[in-house]
């Protein structure tokens, strides 16, 4: 009886542990969350630290006692920093900006990837190649040539020079969107247009009432990706439309901006590294806030978009 509640209580052990398959045992599942709360925090650490030393003051900048419990919470970092930026304008014009480019981007790339996908024409692996090519080209190799042609046609120092080439899919990383929508209309089933066509719906009909409706999962995941690296991108805004159109470039000029509002010089008012830190919060803030928004929608169209069809 011994022996046999032993192996009885080994086996029951090594149950809890292992589980049935492994996969489902104590020992998997500790070593699984303690990866991710690894790198979570590897992660995170950049923002925590960020936030935190934005709401430290002067005393607790130097104080190398204070770490990541501040002896005040100074929010007079974060006035400032909303008078350097002068936030309300610059969100709404960098919103419309971004926004106009992402709409365009996620149009034209959807358009093409269609035509990648469903249309059979000369040449077509060619071109599709020489389209991943322009993803691999870094903005500085076209940069010369890219400057030349908009200074030709007027474009130069104003947002068209961005606009035009999302209108015409070469927007930012516009190839990776053609692919992702080339992707996903090969997972839609032909038998859809076809019984269309058989209706006599024209190829632009289909691809509007059929393909298009279809495409929801594949138009959020690239209006996102779209909208954020339109909002990070600062070299190649900053050189084709110039000026400080949007939050990320006038961090850039942060420190000149100060300067003007506060002249150095004035009691108090010394330009420091948490009114930097609370200056690039709120710059991130937006990114956060339309994560937070749509994480749903965006994980449950990365899912649906694995999906395969005929």
């Amino acid at each position: 009886m011994k022996k046999i509640k032993k192996i009885f209580n080994r086996n029951k052990i090594k149950h809890v542990l292992l589980g049935m398959h492994f996969t489902d045992g104590l020992l998997y599942k500790f070593v699984i969350y303690l990866l991710l709360i690894s790198f979570s925090f590897i992660y995170l650490y950049p923002l925590f630290f960020m936030v935190i030393n934005s709401l430290k003051n002067i005393d607790d900048l130097i104080d190398p006692g204070v770490n990541w419990i501040p002896t005040t919470l100074y929010f007079d970092n974060y006035n400032r920093a909303f008078q350097v930026l002068v936030l309300p304008k610059a969100f709404f014009s960098s919103v419309w900006y971004v926004l106009k480019v992402s709409v365009l981007t996620t149009f034209t790339c959807a358009v093409v990837g269609y035509g990648f996908a469903r249309f059979r024409f000369p040449l077509k692996k060619l071109f599709f190649i020489l389209m991943l090519v322009t993803f691999i080209l870094p903005p500085q190799v076209t940069m010369v040539s890219n400057i030349l042609i908009f200074r030709k046609l007027g474009m130069m120092s104003n947002e068209s020079s961005i606009l035009l080439p999302a209108f015409l899919g070469q927007g930012f990383n516009a190839a990776i969107y053609i692919l992702i929508f080339h992707q996903f209309f090969r997972t839609v089933p032909k038998v859809l247009d076809e019984s269309a066509q058989l209706d006599g719906a024209s190829a632009f009909r289909v691809f509007r009432s059929i393909s298009l409706p279809l495409a929801k999962p594949a138009i959020i995941i690239v209006f996102l990706f779209s909208f954020v690296w339109t909002w990070n991108e600062t070299f190649v805004t900053g050189l084709y439309a110039g000026g400080t159109i949007t939050l990320p470039l006038k961090l850039m000029a942060f420190a000149d901006s100060y300067a003007t509002i506060f002249p150095p010089g004035t009691p108090g008012a010394e330009l420091n590294e948490a009114i930097k830190l609370a200056g690039n919060v709120l710059t991130i803030l937006p990114l956060l806030v339309l994560y937070f928004i749509f994480q749903k929608w965006f994980t449950e169209s990365i899912d649906r978009t694995g999906i395969t069809g005929e």
